[in-house]
C-alpha cells in the first residue's frame, strides 16, 4: 500500500479531494490534509505564512513517514506546501517521498506575477477569483456564502504572496508537474520546477484552466497510479 498525502489549495480543505479518493485504486491509499481554520480544523486560527502551515503539517505527518512508501501531491498552494515540506523532510532524515506531484503552480523560483490579492477590495477579489475559475457560483453569488470563505481565501493567498523563496540544492525526488493550458501560470513558469530536482520532470499539460484537476481528475490519478506503479516494479 502506498500512500498519497494530498495537500489543499488557497481555501481548500481536505474534502477537496474527495473525488481523487473514489477514484485511487486499492493498492493507493489517498490521504487529504486538512489545514488549520477550515474544514474539521475551522475553530483553529488561520495562518498566513506558508513555513507556519508546512511546520502544522509536517507535525501531524511525522508519524507516518517511516512507516511505508509514501508520495505527496499539491495543487497550486498545495504544491508550494509540498515543496516546503519535503525540504523539512528530508532535513529531519526521514524515509523520502517516492514521487511528487505539482499541479496548477509555477516553480517556487518564479515571481509571483499577481501579488496583493488578499489585499484587493471584496468586488475585485470576487473578480479574481472568477478569473481563476474553481470557486462554485453558489458561493460567489451567496453573500453569506462568500462571508464564510473570504478570510480563509485571503489567509491563504497571503501565506503564498509573502513566500520567498529560498535557492538551497536540488533534492534527487522524481517530479511530474501538470498545468491546465488556460491558466494564469504559463508552461515555462511551471517547468521552472525543474530547478528543484537533480531528476528530469515529467511535465503534463491539460486542456483546461486553474482547476483543470476537476476535470480531468480520472487522468490524474491514473498518471499518479501508472507511476508509483513503475516506481514500485523498478525499485
Amino acid at each position: 500500500m502506498i500512500k498519497l498525502f494530498c495537500l489543499p489549495f488557497a481555501g481548500g480543505s481536505k474534502y477537496s479531494y474527495r473525488g481523487y479518493e473514489t477514484d485511487a485504486p486499492a493498492d493507493i491509499e489517498v490521504i487529504p490534509i486538512e489545514l488549520p481554520g477550515r474544514g474539521q480544523r475551522i475553530r483553529e486560527p488561520l495562518m498566513t505564512d506558508l513555513e507556519a502551515l508546512v511546520d502544522d503539517l509536517y507535525d501531524k505527518l511525522a508519524p507516518q513517514l517511516d512507516l511505508g512508501p509514501y508520495a505527496i501531491y499539491g495543487h497550486s498552494m498545495g504544491a508550494f506546501l509540498t515543496h516546503l515540506l519535503t525540504k523539512k523532510i528530508l532535513a529531519n532524515n526521514h524515509e523520502k517521498p517516492l514521487h511528487l506531484f505539482l499541479t496548477g503552480c509555477r516553480g517556487p523560483s518564479v515571481d509571483d506575477p499577481d501579488k496583493g490579492k488578499h489585499l484587493l477590495p471584496k468586488d475585485k477579489f470576487v473578480d479574481k477569483l472568477i478569473e481563476y475559475g474553481g470557486s462554485p457560483d453558489e458561493i460567489l453569488q451567496d453573500r453569506q456564502l462568500f462571508d464564510f470563505f473570504e478570510p480563509i481565501l485571503r489567509a491563504d493567498f497571503e501565506a503564498i504572496e509573502s513566500y520567498k523563496h529560498d535557492s538551497s540544492e536540488p533534492h534527487n525526488i522524481p517530479m511530474t508537474v501538470m498545468i491546465g493550458d488556460q491558466e494564469v501560470t504559463t508552461a515555462d513558469d511551471a517547468r521552472a520546477w525543474q530547478k528543484e530536482s537533480t531528476i528530469p520532470i515529467n511535465f503534463i499539460e491539460f486542456p483546461g484552466k486553474h482547476f483543470f484537476i476537476f476535470d480531468h481528475q480520472k487522468e490524474i490519478m491514473e498518471i499518479i497510479t501508472s507511476t508509483l506503479t513503475l516506481i514500485q516494479i523498478t525499485s
